[in-house]
């Protein structure tokens, strides 16, 4: 795989690829059939996130947090585009201004609602993924570290 600088005739400052092993999938009770449900009504459910029994012990106290930041691998995005149109504009902008899946690198992060731990499986509101979603990662939310200031540039008063 060449990266962007490469194909431009610039030296990669990066050489060294990288490993991203899933630590659990995103499950639903509808199983695929909610990959056919809009963004905003998987986001208002309940998923689980099966985490493999080799990471299970990295939960510990995870429970403790009401909310979680997820990080998934967008398994079924395939190439990207710098320039996208998002489904709540008609302009298109740079593709890192964006949600878009459409990614160099098809890395997807929400911040959930952590309702329930059983065991190695956490169930949560608030995520909008599909069916067999590879997790690769799980941090606790904390909300000291928000930024009340930010703005939501271009995306203001349209989602």
């Amino acid at each position: 795989m060449s990266t962007a600088s490469e194909q431009e005739g610039g030296e990669n400052p990066c050489p060294q690829k990288f490993v991203v092993r899933p630590i659990g999938f995103v499950r639903w009770e509808e199983g695929a059939q909610a990959d056919e449900l809009r963004a905003e009504q998987r986001r208002e459910r309940t998923a689980r996130l099966e985490v493999l029994p080799e990471y299970e012990g990295g939960l510990r106290d995870i429970e403790a947090f009401s909310h979680l930041q997820v990080f998934c691998w967008l398994h079924r995005s395939s190439g990207f585009s710098l320039l996208v149109t998002p489904p709540i504009d008609t302009v298109e902008h740079g593709v890192f201004a964006t949600c878009s899946p459409a990614r160099p690198n098809s890395i997807g992060y929400w911040v959930v609602e952590l309702v329930e731990r059983r065991g190695r499986v956490l169930m949560v509101r608030g995520i909008d993924a599909f069916e067999g979603t590879p997790v690769i990662d799980l941090k606790p939310y904390f909300p000291s570290l928000a930024r009340p200031e930010a703005t939501e540039g271009w995306a203001e008063g349209k989602g």
